[in-house]
């Protein structure tokens, strides 16, 4: 099973209320400097690693949350650790301090490798981690190809071979979950999960597939990369696509869609698509991704759209609309990236212990007696370090 944020996530229901307007983002963007992030993210990493870093003597794990009850694991699932590797490799890169993060960064991966399972053929980084540390778990496309794009951030951190090549393992992970089965409605697409029982092909692990793939084709130049990242693309595009910047969460197999919204399903295309500009010069792609940069932007910006999604999604999001704004910038994706961060820094962080609490689909209004968990924490890390190391 998967994890029980996972769980909470699928049920989560979006609602609307005010949101801030452009004007009072621009001011909050000027009132809040690159350094000031960048000290809201050494506090918040500090926080991290202060209630839910589990420490070497545990492998360099971390806690699902905190505080943990009895009968939960006692180390976290997959996609919190590598949302905690992700935001480490974000603390590297600060302006000034970053080289203090390097040794952490290196850790993270070293742990991240704990969750891989050689099984059988079918290799992969389970749910949970495998014996002798834990039970292991089902592997899931959508956390493979979220760690193999963790990998990539690492290479390009450092430079070292080791990290690309593991990226590319995922790839070959995340590609056997394409499905080739003709008869079904829209056919293709990447399965969730590997499992029999697997029932829906979904945005999000064909978006962040094809993103792994046109970042890999963008170092490698290796054609496979080229089309698989366009297959993929193309895909979503195509069968979950609902408006500019907006995509279906899924596709049964019995043409059923799931029409639930989720930031970081508009931000995978958005950086897929500016990649492949990047890598190809095929200026489709660009006009691709400022028109669902711009459709996502007039949808998630109303009301509480944004607030109301969970953490990390949003951490996602922002993350590929600064992929696009190196490329052809705009202002008003750092005015919403620096609106959100403000608003839940004030409103959503527990000044006596440094951690941010939210309801249980995680986004939404404070919870103070919520479990704080190391998923979104690592989100906000991962949002303050991008607009610290942000040059606009």
């Amino acid at each position: 099973m998967k994890t029980s944020a996972r769980a909470a996530l699928a049920l989560a229901v979006l609602s609307g209320a005010l949101w801030a307007s452009p004007a009072q983002a621009a001011e909050n963007d000027r009132d809040t400097t690159p350094a000031t992030w960048a000290h809201r993210a050494e506090i918040s990493y500090d926080s991290l690693q202060r209630h839910l870093y589990q420490g070497p003597q545990e492998h360099g794990l971390y806690l699902e949350k905190t505080p943990r009850k009895a009968e939960e694991n006692p180390h976290s699932y997959l996609w919190p650790l590598r949302e905690a590797a992700a935001a480490t490799v974000d603390m590297s890169e600060l302006p000034r301090v970053g080289a203090r993060y390097d040794r952490d960064a290196a850790e993270r991966f070293a742990t991240l490798r704990l969750y891989f399972n050689p099984r059988d053929g079918r290799p992969g980084y389970d749910s949970y981690l495998p014996a002798p540390l834990g039970q292991g778990g089902d592997v899931f496309y959508d956390d493979n190809a979220v760690v193999g794009l963790t990998f990539l951030d690492q290479y390009r951190a450092t430079g070292k071979k080791a990290y690309l090549e593991r990226a590319a393992e995922t790839f070959d992970v995340v590609g056997r979950g394409w499905d080739d089965d003709p008869t079904k409605t829209c056919p293709g697409g990447l399965h969730w999960v590997d499992s029999p029982a697997n029932y829906m092909r979904a945005a999000n692990v064909t978006g962040l597939s094809a993103q792994l793939a046109a970042e890999l084709y963008a170092i490698e130049r290796d054609e496979r990369y080229l089309a698989s990242a366009k297959k993929w693309y193309e895909w979503n595009w195509s069968c979950l696509r609902r408006s500019p910047g907006l995509y279906d969460n899924s596709r049964d197999d019995d043409g059923t869609v799931n029409k639930t919204l989720w930031t970081y399903n508009s931000g995978a295309m958005i950086g897929t698509a500016t990649t492949l500009y990047q890598a190809t010069g095929d200026r489709s792609y660009l006009k691709r991704a400022v028109e669902d940069a711009n459709g996502s932007l007039d949808y998630w910006k109303q009301g509480e759209r944004l607030h109301d999604q969970p953490a990390i999604f949003n951490a996602f999001y922002f993350d590929n609309l600064r992929i696009l704004d190196e490329v052809r910038p705009d202002r008003a994706y750092r005015q919403t990236a620096a609106a959100y961060a403000e608003q839940t820094w004030k409103n959503n962080r527990t000044p006596s212990d440094g951690l941010f609490r939210f309801q249980p689909s995680g986004g939404g209004d404070h919870a103070p007696d919520a479990p704080a968990e190391t998923l979104h924490q690592s989100a906000m890390i991962q949002i303050f370090a991008g607009l610290a190391t942000d040059p606009s």
